[in-house]
């Protein structure tokens, strides 16, 4: 069996983004945890904003055009989120936006999917991921529906290397990978039964 490549977005560009280091610990519990499992973060800075002029006249931007490929291969995705003012980072709509044009080219459709909220306060992201499920959803990615992660009081987490120290936000990530791979298994499964058939 191929490797299944989750494909990782953190919506922060802050060097030590608490969302950062959050996926950077969900990356190494994903990989220990199954060996059928690759992760590949994928880096959203090079994305000017979206304007459909681009493509309408061919000048296509050459990072638009490498991001589209890099998550049509892709077998599931995350998204590791921060809230700025109650809502999710414009640096996440973007990406989804991206990937969702040329119209009939949608790169998102039918990939499994989670997000995590990360916050430096007690409500975990909260208004961040609900804004968040909307667009994903909208462009065909299947959420996994539970566990929901919330990483509050994120500041308190990590030591000065940027490990996480916290036992229970481990478990917390721990049972949130496992449930993830089976989720990205059940359609990778249903995808090679229809290609078999």
């Amino acid at each position: 069996m191929n490797k299944r490549v989750i494909g990782v977005f953190v919506g922060s560009l802050r060097r030590d983004s608490f969302s950062r280091k959050v996926a950077r610990s969900l990356s190494d519990i994903l990989v220990a945890m199954a060996d059928a499992f690759e992760v590949k973060p994928i880096e959203l800075s090079g994305l000017c904003l979206f304007d459909q002029d681009f493509d309408d006249d061919g000048r296509t931007p050459v990072a638009w055009s490498e991001f589209r490929r890099e998550v049509k291969s892709l077998d599931g995705v995350v998204f590791v989120t921060p809230e700025y003012n109650r809502s999710m980072p414009a640096l996440l709509k973007n990406a989804l936006d991206i990937g969702s044009r040329p119209p009939g080219q949608n790169v998102w459709n039918d990939k499994p999917g989670a997000i995590i909220g990360v916050s430096p306060g007690r409500l975990g992201a909260l208004a961040s991921v609900q804004a968040l499920k909307q667009p994903a959803s909208f462009v065909g990615i299947h959420l996994m529906p539970q566990p929901e992660a919330y990483v509050s009081n994120a500041a308190s987490l990590f030591d000065a290397t940027g490990r996480l120290t916290d036992e229970a936000t481990r478990r917390l990530l721990q049972n949130f990978a496992a449930a993830f791979t089976a989720w990205v298994e059940r359609f990778k499964t249903r995808d090679e039964a229809f290609d078999r058939s």
